[in-house]
């Protein structure tokens, strides 16, 4: 599979109205829209649903937000957010983005290369 089809294959799906607590690894693109609490670790992309409520700690190659979410991120790439997101906690990433509309409460650090 080719790393544009890999992005846009959604390989984990946690749909609205479902709660997993744990750790959550995979490779592609995981889409949460339910609860989630835990853990996350990917290479690849995690998309955070407008109607997702997640408390995690989350490593990731890239990140997207527009529901809300309690914790600290570690991106590789890059984290975007879109509203309505909330986000409370950190930010560890070369490229972030943060549209109008969302709410961020937290700290965000570039790290040396």
């Amino acid at each position: 599979m080719a790393s544009a089809e890999k992005e846009l294959y959604v390989s984990t799906l946690i749909e609205e109205g479902s709660a997993f607590e744990g750790r959550l690894s995979f490779s592609g693109t995981a889409k949460i829209a339910g609860q989630f609490k835990g853990e996350i670790y990917t290479k690849d992309h995690v998309v955070i649903t407008e109607t997702a409520q997640v408390h995690a700690e989350i490593e990731a190659g890239y990140v997207t937000i527009m529901g809300a979410l309690e914790g600290n991120i570690v991106a590789s790439k890059k984290v975007t957010m879109m509203p309505p997101a909330t986000f409370r906690g950190t930010v560890t990433t070369p490229s972030l983005k943060i549209e109008e509309g969302v709410v961020f409460e937290g700290a965000s650090y570039v790290p040396k290369v």
